[in-house]
């Protein structure tokens, strides 16, 4: 398959996506509703040829912020540059740029290939290169032979496949997608999620990726935005964003996470603030266990297991006052011996290294410096 335009060939000096101008740029964007600002000012940059994921919950700004990109919402302040233009004022259809949406929005009058090709009909592609764009996107998406099949009679993720392969043909410079797996069962959902990173890394153009789920940002993405409020409170690698959460938001959104009350950071770390240790990050001792000088501990007694299979969740009443969640792999113990720990007085310890300070707002990532104690 043809590369599509931008993606440097192998061996050249911008071979390194962070070398490279950036795909995206959004200068102070605005997108108020009314006397709503849905989005309220954010600045970014998203490197070229990475897989970009915008993650938060519901009203957090990140689908208009996608919408902004793509052209179908104006920006009522602010600027958006792709590959270094002002496209701000610019039509989705004069924009290097493709969306797949959540409901597929396939036409069911089509058979695939028609669905696919679609775009470059409307372009007055050749034939010859229309039907070999089109063979080359099927292939791409593993739906080699579906070609005269109707979307009623594929599958969720055969149909979802489809529209991937009908934005991918087109060749743009940046991949728009909008929750697309969200109406997959978890397992297809899985799967997918490691097909459309693998697709990603062939095709070498720019992904932006709008979700909820924080897994999904976890497993697809090289970094993540994470939004709140309109703003983003955090952009880093996955490991940098699950590892070193700068806010109490990002802590407890991302993955789950303990916070440590006042009164009880007082106490068990001799510090003032607001603190966060991950539930895996601590184990499961007795009363009487020693505690190393880098290491935290506190005592309490379990007041609920939750047995998951491959993990146990522990909930454990402080002494000191609040609960930590303790989460331990079940390598060796059976379910009933995990059950059996409730009600037991424990020792939790877990290393100095682990308990990350969190702002309370909303944060900029360049405020990454000092977040760990």
């Amino acid at each position: 398959m043809t590369a599509p335009p931008g993606t440097p060939l192998a061996g050249q000096p911008d071979s390194d996506p962070a070398r490279r101008a950036p795909a995206v740029t959004l200068e102070h964007l605005v997108k108020r509703f009314g006397e709503v600002d849905a989005v309220s000012g954010v600045d970014l940059e998203i490197r070229d040829g990475e897989f970009f994921s915008m993650l938060g919950p519901s009203g957090s700004g990140k689908t208009t912020t996608l919408r902004m990109i793509a052209g179908f919402e104006t920006p009522t302040e602010g600027r958006i540059l792709l590959h270094g233009k002002d496209v701000t004022g610019v039509p989705p259809f004069d924009r290097d740029v493709n969306t797949v949406f959540q409901d597929y929005a396939l036409f069911p009058h089509m058979t695939v290939g028609q669905n696919v090709a679609y775009g470059l009909m409307v372009r007055r592609t050749p034939a010859a290169e229309l039907a070999s764009r089109t063979d080359d996107a099927l292939r791409m998406v593993q739906l080699e032979g579906y070609e005269k099949r109707r979307p009623a009679q594929l599958s969720g993720g055969q149909r979802q496949r489809v529209a991937l392969a009908r934005a991918l043909v087109n060749r743009p410079r940046v991949l728009l997608l909008d929750e697309p797996l969200g109406a997959l069962d978890l397992k297809l959902r899985e799967e997918m999620q490691i097909e459309l990173k693998e697709i990603q890394g062939q095709v070498g153009i720019t992904f932006i990726y709008v979700t909820h789920d924080q897994d999904e940002a976890l497993v697809m993405s090289d970094r993540i935005a994470v939004f709140n409020r309109g703003l983003i409170e955090q952009v880093g690698t996955p490991a940098d964003v699950y590892e070193h959460p700068l806010t109490t938001f990002v802590a407890s959104f991302v993955g789950t996470s303990n916070l440590l009350s006042a009164a009880a950071a007082r106490d068990i770390l001799g510090m003032d603030g607001t603190f966060t240790v991950r539930p895996e990050k601590i184990r499961i001792g007795a009363p009487e266990d020693s505690v190393a000088t880098d290491e935290h501990s506190a005592l309490g007694r379990i007041r609920e297991v939750v047995y998951l299979g491959a993990d146990t969740r522990y909930i454990v009443a402080l002494d000191a006052g609040g609960e930590l969640i303790v989460t331990q792999q079940n390598l060796q113990a059976s379910s009933m011996e995990a059950l059996a720990a409730q009600g037991r007085v424990v020792r939790l310890i877990w290393q100095r290294q682990h308990v990350l300070a969190l702002k309370g707002g909303t944060t900029t990532s360049g405020e990454a410096e000092g977040a760990e104690t």
